[in-house]
């Protein structure tokens, strides 16, 4: 039991407040789900609970409301009252009032009372109003499971009573003791380090094993020295000590290698146990992010008039806390979506042979290191079409590319900043906010997202984000004498291609697997390692999701567990890397950005050129083309500001978001930027002003090309060094090229 006199009686309550509302919350909507009896007496402890810890702490206003909410649930749970959802809203309200207790300071008491007294006195009288009135038409004692209330007056003994009662409550709840994040990701990465030092102590089993194996060459030495000597009629015992000494060596050296091995087994058990444990305390199930979503689907289905029912599965599993604090918010923005856009409206559900309520499911679960979660429903599903007609109409893209693009090409669009397919706007949607934060949170912690949806069966939205951050299984392959270690989880497919089965097509290696064409981008050549000569079988990492690209390797390494750690920030984004690691051995390895890795093998396979040919087709080109660098986080507005620009006579280079651009703009000789400004890792307002901060780039013409329209945001961009401010409609006339024109002037020199 953890030591909670550090805890001042208001704090102890908070956590009483917290955790009961939690479970009021979630238990008062599935009891109106089920109507189960059953349900009821964990409510009405709650409630209870409340009361109790709030008469302690003499919150008089709290006591009142939860003890009317409690006489609520004990009609309920005797049959003198059912759970309508009308009672339900108003136990919700009271519940939400209790819980806002929990986010206060002390000092705020007065005002959280002062605030809330009408309302507080208003529900509780209406609570209670219903319940009188029936008590004295059917007398019913208190069911015996419901715990006594607390007398009005306390006596200072029974407060400490109170008291004790509560700290032992909380401390056998809570179970723990404060230690800050940092310190607790500190004890990991040393729990990591510990884990992976016991495992280098194979090398001392190995210097064992091969001093072993030196004990008998010598013994073997010996007896043919032995043996030498007999045949030429020397006296030969004189070796009988050596003999002797080298039979107690190898004697020690056997018993040496069993302590070893049983130090090296005992050791690794021991730290890996350390480090499961401790990464099991960063670890917190998939439920505690889920708690307040039934609540969420029930309220917004209420205000839509749609029925809806939440399936919640996987709450058990294990996640990262780092990784859980960000799934909230794409969580509330896909249900929402889904409710607004996907769940059809009764009648409508009735006329398609539906059931009138439409399942919403949220699942989790672990899957080749990864987690996964998806998010779907039984709705209405998305018509590829209204898409189309949607990009076109926003001048997103020509009404040609976009008949040529495949469906999922085309749900790619839903996660661009500022789209959306709604007539109206509402408090709900409609406003192009949601699935482009889902998708750059997501990417953010080196996950995906993918969206499958069919019209008239449901929509799809699968989440893949890894399950810790800390520790990864990783490829560590030889590039030109470097170690890279690439995530066992990013990885498609390893494979061993004959050279034979190597194919050019318009300068550009390819080969076949699973009846697929994959590009291939050589790896020293990408990074500029140099080059080194091949084997006859080439070594390749498969990598991407639905196009896959090869990254031809030098050699295969193996596989390892790594500790990961980031780069010192004052080297700022390095190309093509994410962290580095401290191998098994001792030796470094970088660990490869594979979104980046993947960006520039997608660039190099599209122009067939690597890095440094580019370099010098910018130096030998630099008289003839104006160049232009497009950076936006959306693969499909990259492509859309490309086109646009080449037709125009431009040369176009493009970076998946600021941090890329920056690097692409200090490696390159370009005449022109255009940014996005909703970007992970580097905005668009982040980028421009690190562009002037640098002299090279203090008179570099740079243009943001933003959705967002407002004054304050068009100021900043301009405040930072942007010398236009357009918003993504000015590819729907010549608003774009007039202004590209009016900075640079013609494409040609």
């Amino acid at each position: 039991m953890s030591d909670l006199g550090g805890f001042s009686l208001f704090e102890l309550f908070r956590g009483e407040a917290e955790q009961h509302s939690l479970t009021l919350s979630a238990g008062l909507v599935k009891l109106e789900q089920s109507a189960a009896a059953s349900d009821i007496e964990p409510l009405m402890r709650a409630a209870h609970s409340i009361k109790g810890a709030a008469k302690v702490v003499g919150l008089e206003r709290a006591v009142e409301l939860a003890h009317a909410m409690e006489d609520a649930l004990v009609a309920m749970q005797s049959g003198r009252e059912a759970p309508t959802p009308a009672r339900i809203d108003q136990l919700l309200a009271g519940t939400d009032l209790l819980a806002s207790l929990a986010a206060i300071r002390e000092e705020e008491l007065g005002a959280w009372t002062t605030q809330h007294s009408s309302a507080i006195t208003a529900l509780s009288q209406t609570l209670l109003a219903p319940v009188a009135a029936q008590a004295l038409a059917v007398p019913a004692a208190v069911p015996a499971t419901v715990p006594a209330a607390v007398p009005a007056t306390v006596t200072p003994v029974a407060t400490q009573e109170v008291v004790a009662t509560a700290k032992v409550q909380v401390a056998e709840r809570v179970a723990a003791v404060r230690v800050t994040a940092e310190k607790l990701d500190r004890l990991l990465q040393l729990a990591g380090e510990t884990m992976l030092e016991s495992r280098r102590l194979e090398v001392v089993r190995k210097q064992s094993q091969s001093l072993k194996s030196r004990v008998i060459e010598f013994e073997d030495e010996l007896d043919r020295l032995r043996t030498l000597l007999r045949r030429s009629g020397v006296d030969a015992t004189a070796l009988a000590p050596l003999r002797k000494i080298a039979q107690r060596t190898r004697t020690e050296v056997v018993v040496h290698i069993e302590r070893v091995d049983e130090s090296i087994r005992r050791g690794e058990e021991t730290a890996t146990s350390l480090y499961h444990e401790v990464l099991s305390s960063r670890m917190r199930p998939f439920g505690d992010v889920t708690g307040g979503l039934p609540r969420l689907v029930r309220d917004l289905a209420r205000q839509l008039g749609k029925n809806v029912r939440l399936d919640i599965v996987g709450e058990d599993v294990q996640v990262d806390r780092d990784i859980l604090a960000r799934l909230e918010a794409p969580l509330n923005h896909l249900l929402r979506n889904s409710l607004d856009h996907g769940v059809e409206m009764p009648e409508d559900r009735r006329a398609a042979s539906k059931p009138e309520t439409c399942v919403l499911r949220v699942e989790a679960r672990h899957h080749s290191g990864m987690l996964r979660i998806r998010v779907s429903d039984d709705g209405r599903g998305i018509h590829a079409e209204k898409i189309r007609e949607s990009v076109v109409r926003k001048a997103l893209a020509s009404s040609e590319m976009v008949a040529g693009m495949s469906k999922q090409e085309v749900l790619e669009f839903l996660f661009l900043p500022g789209f959306s397919t709604a007539a109206k706007v509402t408090d709900i949607s409609g406003r192009g906010v949601g699935l482009d934060v889902v998708q750059s949170t997501v990417r953010e912690v080196g996950g995906s997202v993918r969206v499958d949806s069919e019209p008239g069966r449901g929509t799809s939205f699968e989440l893949e984000l890894p399950i810790t951050v800390s520790v990864i299984r990783a490829l560590l392959v030889d590039v030109a004498g470097e170690t890279l270690a690439f995530p066992l989880s990013r990885i498609e497919r390893v494979v061993q291609v004959p050279r034979a089965a190597l194919t050019s097509v318009e300068g550009r290696l390819h080969f076949m697997l699973d009846e697929r064409s994959v590009g291939l981008v050589d790896a020293a050549a990408l990074l500029e390692l140099g080059s080194v000569e091949q084997a006859d079988d080439a070594s390749v990492v498969v990598l991407g999701g639905d196009d896959w690209y090869g990254f031809l390797v030098h050699r295969f390494v193996g596989e390892e567990d790594l500790v990961v750690r980031a780069l010192d920030p004052r080297l700022g984004k390095v190309a093509h890397l994410s962290a580095a690691a401290i191998r098994e051995d001792g030796e470094a390895a970088l660990i490869v950005d594979c979104e980046d890795i993947l960006s520039s093998m997608r660039q190099q396979l599209a122009e067939g050129r690597s890095p440094a040919a580019r370099r010098r087709v910018i130096t030998e080109g630099a008289a003839q083309r104006k160049r232009v660098l497009v950076v936006d986080d959306s693969a499909t507005v990259r492509e859309v500001e490309r086109q646009l620009l080449v037709r125009l006579g431009y040369e176009v280079e493009t970076a998946k978001d600021g941090a890329d651009g920056l690097i692409a703009l200090r490696n390159g000789a370009y005449d022109l930027l255009v940014s996005d400004v909703d970007m992970p890792r580097m905005t668009g307002i982040e980028l421009v002003r690190a562009a002037r901060a640098e002299p090279r780039f203090a008179g570099l013409p740079i243009i943001i090309v933003s959705y967002k329209d407002r004054e304050e945001d068009r100021l900043a961009g301009l405040e930072a060094g942007a010398n236009a401010y357009l918003t993504k409609g000015a590819f729907q006339d010549e608003t774009f090229a007039t202004t590209v024109r009016d900075l640079i002037g013609e494409p040609a020199r």
